[in-house]
């Protein structure tokens, strides 16, 4: 699976943006796919992650309420709506899957998105 992250831009704090990430070749609706993100000076964090059916999600407790991941299958895509937006939200955001069935911080994520950058200015 390859993926492709977008979406992400300047937005002033409290503000929102949608982040897409379109996936190419074959996904099962039962695997995890995850998004990710980078701080400048940080290390990588989970965000959030959901089977692609939709049917089983998970957040870091960070953004839970006002992030929301979701999945269109027909366009073989994954969203991230973030909102209510903080400077401290800053960072790259990758997309990621996995072949586990289990979308949580925890499983290894094989295949990654090459990021889209996220600032919010305060």
């Amino acid at each position: 699976v390859q993926l492709q992250a977008s979406g992400g831009g300047l937005v002033e704090a409290g503000g929102s943006l949608r982040l897409s990430c379109a996936a190419s070749g074959r996904t099962f609706s039962s695997n995890a796919v995850g998004w990710f993100r980078q701080a400048p000076g940080k290390e990588r964090e989970f965000v959030a992650a959901i089977t692609w059916s939709g049917g089983s999600v998970d957040y870091a407790d960070s953004v839970r309420g006002r992030f929301t991941i979701s999945t269109n299958n027909a366009k073989n895509t994954v969203y991230l709506q973030i909102s209510s937006l903080k400077p401290e939200d800053t960072a790259i955001y990758y997309c990621a899957s996995s072949a586990s069935r289990r979308p949580s911080p925890s499983t290894v994520y094989d295949s990654w998105g090459q990021g889209t950058l996220v600032t919010v200015s305060s």
